[in-house]
């Protein structure tokens, strides 16, 4: 059921000179984090535009929280905690100056979570965010966005550029904001390692096209990797490789794991391996066919 997903993107195209976001499909069930992820220009940043309404789709339909994102748009927006990489609030302000603003924007804003979040990050409240290093900004920008009872947040590259101890602090406040059952988490990023940790579900866009949308532990077992001499894949048709690699110590490939298993007991020479959400992006993009 609708109301039972966070975001449901149906069939939804957008088209520029050059480029197509093509019939793009994506659920996010309510109380859970998907990982989105895809090469630059493959249209993640796109997609995030068009559940903002910050560009206008072509065909197609959105819902969040259950509200269409056109006629609903104010609704929707409120109840929207949104991150989309720099902070875009005037150098000059501090935490107070900003607490100020924010309830002149935001009907449901609380006060008292807002500073409770800025304590919880260390943010000096009287602090200028010139003053701010990048990753207090990030921080920043996500206790504004913890604190007017979101209950869907939309980041785009939120850990980018930050230090692997501030990145799991990060970490650990999206983990802490999905125990509560209705909320939800659509995170674009480059960092691969972060949505092994934390993502429920992986989307990976390639091209206009949505490729894989599914549980991330299902799409981690989906895929095994085949090391070994370049021989012994002949065993295999080209069409049973996603991608395949030669290199000087032999050849490698992703396959199904279904499609191993039936081949296993004649493949002698070949080790196997687990798949990384990496290497099912890198196989798909760059393996090369048989």
């Amino acid at each position: 059921m609708e109301m039972d997903n966070a975001l449901v993107i149906e069939n939804v195209t957008k088209t520029y000179p050059g480029f197509a976001l093509k019939d793009v499909s994506v659920t996010l069930p309510r109380g859970s984090i998907m990982g989105f992820i895809g090469e630059n220009g493959a249209g993640k940043t796109t997609t995030i535009k068009l559940i903002l309404n910050m560009l206008h789709r072509d065909s197609g339909r959105i819902l969040v929280l259950g509200k269409d994102n056109l006629e609903e748009e104010k609704a929707v927006k409120e109840r929207l905690g949104v991150v989309l990489g720099d902070l875009n609030l005037p150098e000059t302000m501090n935490g107070l100056k900003i607490n100020y603003m924010m309830s002149g924007i935001y009907p449901g804003w609380d006060k008292a979570a807002y500073f409770s979040n800025l304590e919880r990050f260390g943010l000096p409240k009287d602090r200028k965010i010139k003053e701010y290093s990048r990753g207090m900004k990030m921080k920043l920008s996500i206790a504004i966005a913890l604190s007017h009872g979101a209950e869907l947040l939309i980041l785009d590259e939120p850990t980018s550029g930050l230090d692997p101890i501030i990145r799991d602090e990060i970490l650990d406040i999206f983990m802490d904001f999905i125990q509560e059952e209705t909320r939800s988490i659509f995170v674009s990023t480059h960092i691969v390692e972060d949505l092994e940790k934390i993502a429920d579900y992986i989307t990976f866009i390639h091209k206009g096209r949505i490729l894989i949308s599914e549980e991330k532990d299902h799409l981690l077992e989906r895929f095994v990797i085949l090391k070994g001499p370049r021989e012994r894949f002949a065993l295999f048709a080209p069409s049973e490789f996603i991608g395949y690699k030669e290199n000087r110590f032999g050849a490698e490939a992703m396959t199904e794991a279904d499609t191993w298993r039936k081949k296993r007991k004649n493949a002698e020479g070949l080790t196997v391996e687990p798949v990384r959400i990496q290497d099912i992006m890198l196989y798909y993009v760059k393996g090369e066919r048989l």
